[in-house]
């Protein structure tokens, strides 16, 4: 509980602030990017209302990856269509991901927690995988380590339950190291 409350905190601000510092110059690269691609300052990032610690509501930020275009009837195309080129390489590489930095600086993430989810999948858990909001979410996880996106949502769920039961420094290396290497 103490390396949770404090320690943890501590560690993942320390780190924040030092990959700020060395991610500068690729966070600019990429920003300058996706404007030429968008040619607009305010679509170079993608905001997203999703669930926090105590169940509390943030945005998350990305680097924007798709653009806006709609069909004649005003509907969105399809997310393979509206992928931008760039967008294809920061998803594959989650440099996307990339802002998230700066919310751990922040306090609304950690580096390892459960990946927020959006706010409609609040009254799906269960109350043992609602435990998942007693810690920040974070940037990976132990759902993300064993199998993340092609996991059912209850699984990804008991997973997240699994880790805010054992969260340990060890534990959160560990999936720090696994996912680096994925």
């Amino acid at each position: 509980m103490f390396y949770q409350n404090y320690i943890k905190s501590f560690f993942d601000r320390l780190l924040a602030l030092g990959l700020i510092f060395i991610g500068f110059l690729p966070f600019l690269v990429i920003s300058l990017i996706i404007f030429i691609e968008n040619k607009k300052f305010s679509e170079i990032f993608f905001l997203q209302l999703r669930v926090g610690k105590n169940e509390k509501m943030f945005y998350i930020y990305k680097f924007r990856t798709m653009n806006e275009d709609k069909d004649t009837n005003q509907n969105l195309l399809h997310d393979n269509i509206r992928t931008t080129k760039i967008g294809f390489f920061l998803r594959k590489t989650h440099l996307d991901e990339l802002p998230q930095i700066i919310q751990i600086f922040l306090g609304k993430m950690s580096f390892v927690g459960p990946r927020p989810l959006l706010p409609e999948y609040l009254g799906r858990y269960t109350p043992l995988q609602a435990l998942r909001h007693n810690v920040l979410p974070g940037m990976t996880g132990w759902a993300q380590i064993n199998g993340g996106a092609n996991l059912p949502l209850d699984q990804k769920a008991d997973l997240d339950a699994w880790y805010v039961q054992n969260i340990t420094f060890l534990l959160d290396l560990k999936i720090l190291w696994k996912t680096f290497f994925r």
